[in-house]
């Protein structure tokens, strides 16, 4: 997923990405949801793919006559494998000098780990994520999608940007970036390692809740419904207070500032719990919203796609698609006004530029042929 998220990203805004795959595809295709791949139509979108059975002579050949013309070249192998191929990064690079090699892997080239096989979940777990995710009287929770993998892409399209922009800038040729999955989720616990040096704490897991700021949790309304509140600031927490009538609070030393409230967030949790409880989430919603205080409803993805904003702001889209008419996917993200995303085709066939990309870099497609 790394692999496929990074380059999408490119390919959203107009590179020319060429999926190399074995002849049984990349794996991607087989994530499938009623028969349908429906997570290759998405994250292949706006790629070209061309088929090599890189154990045959014909097709390696080829595949170094791709590297010569290319910017880029993104691999997702286990550290090793590209070596074992003959495809090391300084064998690359002498091909192309110019060349940015972006290697993915779970842990990264070196170290005690670099040989273990690093899905996102693995890495989810050992980076200190899933040990902050859930309730404290339960078990960690992972996440039910592949975030690592979403978090490695976008540090690695931003990674390759920046490296063609030093090229571009004379401040280096081509280069190798060293691109784990774990890295980036470690980066997501933010100060952590620095609380622990400081305080020797660790931070325990708290639901919905936040170790670092009161209010904040999902509440239950009257309808059963979920709404998601955040009073992070003294402003919108003053408010909050007094929207549930219970201005009190706002008096009580105990809840004098976001450090008090977080030392006492059961109490704090307890006096909006039943305030919310009382009230349908319509009411609820727009009263606190009228207050200016920071509330939301808790979506399904049916909710995401029938909310009008969504529709106004095009976050969904519904592309072309040869076997739907069109399917809904998350649109072009992020927008840029100047030189905004590309939408150019939907994701391809196992092998469907074969011929066409062989052809461009003037190679005849029949020499790839079986005999």
């Amino acid at each position: 997923m790394a692999g496929n998220m990074l380059s999408l990203q490119l390919a959203d805004f107009g590179a020319d990405v060429v999926k190399i795959e074995p002849p049984e595809g990349d794996p991607l295709r087989d994530w499938k949801d009623d028969g349908h791949s429906l997570f290759w139509k998405t994250y292949g979108r706006n790629k070209r793919s061309v088929m090599l059975n890189l154990r045959q002579a014909a097709a390696m050949d080829a595949l170094w006559r791709l590297v010569d013309t290319a910017d880029v070249f993104i691999e997702n192998f286990r550290p090793g494998t590209l070596e074992n191929m003959g495809l090391a990064p300084e064998k690359l690079l002498e091909r192309n000098p110019d060349l940015i090699v972006v290697r993915i892997s779970g842990f990264g080239q070196t170290g005690p780990y670099s040989q273990l096989p690093g899905f996102g979940t693995i890495v989810e777990a050992m980076s200190g994520f899933a040990d902050r995710t859930g309730f404290p009287d339960r078990e960690p929770v992972l996440p039910p999608l592949a975030l690592a993998d979403m978090i490695a892409g976008i540090y690695g399209a931003s990674a390759t940007m920046m490296a063609l922009y030093a090229r571009q800038a004379g401040r280096a040729r081509g280069q190798v970036i060293d691109l784990s999955l774990l890295e980036p989720m470690f980066s997501v616990l933010g100060p952590e390692a620095a609380i622990h040096a400081v305080t020797g704490k660790i931070k325990q897991r708290v639901g919905s809740a936040s170790n670092t700021a009161s209010p904040r949790n999902v509440y239950q309304c009257a309808d059963e419904k979920y709404l998601a509140l955040s009073g992070s600031t003294p402003a919108v927490a003053r408010r909050i207070f007094e929207v549930i009538g219970r201005s009190d609070m706002n008096e009580d030393p105990r809840f004098a500032t976001n450090s008090d409230r977080v030392k006492n967030r059961g109490l704090v949790d307890a006096a909006i719990g039943t305030w919310f409880s009382t009230r349908s989430s319509e009411e609820a919603l727009s009263t606190m919203r009228a207050a200016g205080a920071t509330v939301g409803p808790v979506y399904n993805i049916a909710d995401a796609m029938a909310d009008q904003h969504f529709r106004d702001r095009e976050i969904i889209v519904d592309a072309e698609d040869d076997g739907f008419g069109t399917l809904p996917m998350h649109d072009i993200v992020p927008r840029l006004s100047g030189t905004p995303g590309i939408w150019r085709r939907q994701a391809p066939g196992l092998g469907e530029h074969t011929a066409e990309i062989l052809r461009e870099a003037g190679i005849d497609p029949r020499t790839l042929e079986a005999p």
